[in-house]
């Protein structure tokens, strides 16, 4: 067994604004895993509400837990180790889909069908962040050329207020009139309870599927006043993070959003597909500020998903990555053994 980490700087075509801030250019680290002339690749975006804020302290976690020895566990057993010891999931997702992306090689299987998951079928949304209404129609009109696109989602919960959601959101509307463009909306945690309750109805009114954390993580004790007349589903995302957070709020949602930099990788997000289904939940799969390899190894998993939002690495440019293609409106993974997703080699020659 040899493991190897490349730190790699995803340089973006637009910065990404939220509620919370704006992410620009950041590093991600890579880490090849490779054994019996096989080589499994795996990903790791660094977030602050994730526990690692850079590369650096990711691969220092990573490097004392593969330091107590990794062979003798199965992959499940390396994630529930990884839960006790409180790695970083950001950093243990990397590690976690590298053995997955391995195991499936080892077989020469896709990895959607060594985990007996259908080809991904559902059409991915691209994110629109939060940026002035008069830049929205040109912001649209560069994000969608040439894209294959049938929905998207747009980043609500403006620090400027709810007036300033409402104008930005009724210029996308104007910019996408000729289109036929599903639309979901992400507050990310933006709105009081009052501002989600009256922003809802608004959106609804407005033709929105469905909104998503519309509450800031912390206070879901209040989606109790949000959920029995709702106007649309409620997902949740920041308030769900691992297996065991789905049935603390089941009864108060539609949805939930998986992240693998969220919840440590493929392991715990089959766990919270499970759970979800268990509580008759929808499910939805996002992402971060990640390139194709970490998409790739989401987009396995897709074809068991509601919705999907793997669209970070068509923000790239350039993108050092490969192993996904948008085909027809749907994140795709590449037909390969593995999860498909590779850093190119420049980027670790």
């Amino acid at each position: 067994m040899y493991i190897k980490f490349h730190k790699v700087l995803l340089k973006k075509r637009f910065p990404l604004a939220i509620s919370r801030g704006v992410r620009g250019d950041s590093h991600n680290l890579f880490l090849s895993y490779e054994k019996e002339g096989l080589m499994g690749w795996g990903e790791a975006a660094p977030g602050k509400n994730e526990k690692a804020e850079t590369v650096e302290e990711m691969q220092d976690q990573l490097t004392a837990f593969l330091e107590q020895g990794i062979e003798s566990n199965t992959i499940e057993e390396l994630n529930q180790k990884a839960k006790q010891v409180g790695i970083a999931p950001c950093a243990y997702a990397a590690l976690d889909m590298a053995l997955w992306d391995w195991k499936a090689k080892k077989p020469q299987l896709p990895l959607h069908q060594l985990l007996h998951l259908p080809r991904p079928s559902v059409p991915t949304s691209l994110t629109l962040g939060i940026i002035p209404a008069d830049q929205v129609k040109e912001r649209i009109r560069l994000m969608l050329q040439n894209s294959s696109a049938k929905a998207l989602k747009i980043k609500l919960g403006s620090p400027k207020g709810i007036e300033a959601d409402q104008q930005m959101f009724a210029q996308v509307i104007e910019s996408i009139k000729e289109s036929q463009l599903k639309i979901r909306v992400d507050a990310n945690g933006g709105w009081s309870t009052q501002e989600a309750i009256y922003m809802m109805k608004w959106l609804a009114d407005r033709g929105v599927e469905y909104i998503e954390q519309p509450l800031e993580e912390g206070q879901e004790s209040e989606l109790q006043y949000l959920y029995p007349n709702r106007p649309m589903p409620i997902y949740i995302d920041e308030s769900c993070r691992y297996a065991e957070d789905v049935g603390k709020w089941a009864d108060h949602i539609d949805g939930v959003n998986i992240k693998l930099m969220k919840c440590g990788g493929i392991t715990e997000a089959l766990e919270i597909i499970k759970m979800a289904k268990k509580h008759k939940l929808k499910t939805m799969i996002g992402c971060m500020s990640e390139s194709s390899v970490s998409i790739a190894a989401a987009a396995a998993l897709s074809g068991g998903i509601d919705h999907i939002d793997l669209d970070s690495h068509y923000n790239l440019a350039p993108n050092p990555a490969t192993g996904v293609q948008l085909v027809d409106g749907v994140t795709l993974p590449d037909f390969v053994p593995g999860h498909g997703g590779i850093l190119k080699p420049h980027y670790h020659a």
